[in-house]
C-alpha cells in the first residue's frame, strides 16, 4: 500500500484521483485546498487529514516523514499555473508526483522539472488518459501497422459546452489555465502526436477565449482540428439529447467516435504509473511546445 497526499481536493477533477487512489488499493493520508467545500473526501477517505493552509500541509507531511509515515506520491489537481510549484514541492518532499494535465504551461519548465527529477531522484508523471481509451489504442495499433510513408487525412473535433462560470473561474484566465488550447486541447494534441508522430508544421486559423482551430502536419498525418466550449457548436442531434460533449476523429473518412468509454481511465492511469509505465515529464515536452505555440499565435 502506498501513501498519497493530494493538492487541490476541492477541484472538478480531484474525485477521479481520489477514486483512483482507492481503487488501486492505496491510502490518502492528507489533502489540501484553499476552499473547505471538500465533503467529497467522505466518499473516499474520510480519515484523511485536511488543510486549507499550504504551510500547515507541508509541515504535517514533513512531520509524518520524520515519524516513518513517508508519502510515496503527491497528486496535484490544482489550477494549471500552480502545477510547477506544487510538483516541485512533491519532489522536494521525497515523493513521486502525479500531476493533472498540463504538467506545466511553458516548454522551458519541462527541462527544469526534468533537472529537479535528477536532483531528487524522484519522478513526475502526468494523466493523459486518452492513451488508454480502447478506441484510441486500436487506432494507434492500426497506424503503427500501416505501410511506411503512409499519410493519413485526419479531422479532430472536440466540443465541450461550458457556462458563464467558466470565464469567471481560473479556467477562463489564459495566464492561469493557458487558454482553451492548453486546458481543453492538451489531451487531444497529445493523442495526435502519440499516434501520428512529431509535428512538422503548425498553423492556427483562429484562437479566442471560446474556440480555436488550425492545421497540423505530423509525420504520418495532415490534421485539421477544432476545439470549442460553445454549446451551439455541438451537433444538433446531441443538443437535442442534452449531451454536453462531442469528441470525434475522422481518419481517412472513417469516423472514430469516443464519446463514451471514459469510466475508470484515471484508475488505469494510476495503475500504469504505480507499475512504472506512466507518462513522464520528458514525454510531454512536444505537446507542451505545441499548445504553447497555439496559445501564443497571432
Amino acid at each position: 500500500m502506498k501513501n498519497f497526499a493530494l493538492i487541490g481536493a476541492g477541484g472538478y477533477v480531484a474525485p477521479r484521483h481520489m477514486q483512483a487512489i482507492r481503487e488501486t488499493g492505496n491510502k490518502l493520508i492528507a489533502a489540501l485546498d484553499i476552499h473547505d467545500s471538500v465533503g467529497v473526501l467522505d466518499n473516499y477517505f474520510p480519515e484523511a487529514d485536511f488543510f486549507t493552509s499550504f504551510e500547515g500541509f507541508g509541515h504535517y507531511l514533513e512531520n509524518q516523514k520524520k515519524q516513518g509515515h513517508k508519502v510515496d506520491y503527491v497528486s496535484v489537481c490544482s489550477p494549471n499555473h500552480l502545477h510547477d510549484t506544487h510538483v516541485r514541492f512533491g519532489l522536494n518532499l521525497g515523493a513521486d508526483v502525479i500531476c493533472e494535465k498540463p504538467v506545466v504551461l511553458d516548454p522551458w519548465n519541462v527541462d527544469a522539472l526534468a533537472e529537479a527529477e535528477k536532483e531528487t531522484g524522484k519522478k513526475v508523471f502526468t494523466i493523459l488518459q486518452l492513451r488508454l481509451h480502447p478506441a484510441i489504442k486500436t487506432l494507434k495499433e492500426k497506424v503503427a501497422a500501416s505501410p511506411a510513408g503512409k499519410k493519413y487525412k485526419v479531422n479532430l473535433e472536440y466540443i465541450t459546452a461550458r457556462g458563464n462560470w467558466y470565464h469567471a473561474s481560473w479556467k477562463g484566465d489564459t495566464e492561469k489555465s493557458g487558454g482553451i488550447a492548453t486546458n481543453i486541447g492538451v489531451h487531444f494534441f497529445d493523442l495526435l502526436l502519440w499516434i501520428f508522430g512529431p509535428v512538422k508544421n503548425s498553423k492556427v486559423d483562429f484562437h479566442n477565449a471560446t474556440s480555436a482551430a488550425g492545421e497540423l502536419e505530423l509525420e504520418k498525418a495532415e490534421v485539421n482540428w477544432m476545439l470549442s466550449i460553445n454549446a451551439y457548436d455541438l451537433p444538433e442531434a446531441l443538443r437535442n439529447k442534452g449531451r454536453q460533449s462531442h469528441r470525434m476523429i475522422t481518419v481517412d473518412e472513417e469516423i472514430i467516435e469516443f464519446n463514451d468509454g471514459f469510466a475508470g481511465l484515471h484508475t488505469k492511469s494510476y495503475e500504469e504509473i504505480i507499475a512504472g509505465r506512466g507518462v513522464g515529464i520528458r514525454e510531454t515536452g512536444e505537446v507542451i511546445k505545441l499548445v504553447h505555440g497555439v496559445r501564443n499565435s497571432k
